[in-house]
């Protein structure tokens, strides 16, 4: 199965980011342990977790249970009718948004 953690960690990463939480945050909200939470974060350590884990992170983080096992899983959330959650959709908005800005002050700065 191909597993893809360095998705998880842009998808955890970016609703940290969109929610105003740190990962002690998380850690705290979730029951995950901090180191567990670094670790899937910086993309530090990819064995095998328990599934409970993403599914506690999922929740911590305002998503249905299943979506960072989605998210690993190289699934678009959306792919799944079931799974259309506009949350998700102005975050990733959000997220272009960022990027956007981001490519504007690069541009700004080579100018």
């Amino acid at each position: 199965m191909n597993q893809d953690w360095s998705a998880v960690s842009d998808a955890i990463k970016v609703r940290l980011d969109e929610r105003g939480m740190t990962m002690t945050d998380l850690a705290s909200k979730s029951g995950v342990s901090l180191t567990t939470v670094r670790e899937l974060v910086h993309v530090l350590n990819t064995r095998r977790r328990q599934p409970r884990t993403l599914v506690a992170l999922s929740v911590a983080l305002g998503w249905p249970a299943e979506h960072l096992g989605t998210v690993l899983r190289g699934r678009r959330t959306g792919d799944d009718p079931r799974h259309d959650d506009p949350v998700d959709v102005r975050g990733e908005l959000r997220d272009l948004r960022r990027r956007v800005e981001a490519l504007e002050r690069a541009v700004d700065m080579t100018s």
